[in-house]
């Protein structure tokens, strides 16, 4: 069973210290790289979740409710999800499709006030877009350039 938890260092950490291949860091961070990043901001409007498969970390991503999020969206009650990634032992078996399905609900209980999930997804990066498409994701034409060209953004309204 698939289930998110927002991140725990002591319990997290080894299960998302994985590698990811050269081809999946042109399009995503590793959890090491998104924590870094996380910690060196001034403010406190990120939050890592671990990605968990009948308990054992499986995957990691950020909910991000900093201002980037205005890159893809005007709606100040949306967040961003970032730095999305799965093990690569343990890829292929539908986990990043359940977590991005299951992410309304994790954000409803646990965001109030939020409305909307935005991300954006390079236009090469061609499974991670079909899985948005079959977890109720939107793309209604709007593309940005991102580190690695050109990505499409996408929504889904809460």
């Amino acid at each position: 069973m698939v289930s998110l938890e927002f991140f725990n260092s002591n319990e997290h950490l080894s299960g998302v210290s994985y590698s990811l291949d050269e081809n999946q860091l042109r399009f995503t961070a590793s959890a090491n790289q998104a924590l870094q990043n996380i910690e060196k901001r001034d403010d406190n409007d990120a939050f890592p979740i671990t990605i968990l498969e009948n308990n054992v970390p499986a995957g990691f991503f950020v909910l991000d409710f900093g201002k980037d999020k205005f890159e893809l969206t005007d709606n100040q009650n949306s967040v961003l999800v970032r730095s999305l990634s799965v093990n690569p032992e343990m890829q292929g078996k539908g986990i990043g499709k359940i977590a991005m399905m299951i992410v309304d609900d994790f954000v409803k209980e646990n965001f109030k006030h939020c409305d909307e999930i935005v991300l954006a997804v390079n236009q090469k990066n061609d499974s991670a877009y079909h899985i948005y498409l079959k977890a109720g994701y939107i793309y209604d034409g709007k593309t940005r350039l991102g580190r690695s060209g050109p990505q499409y953004l996408m929504y889904k309204k809460l």
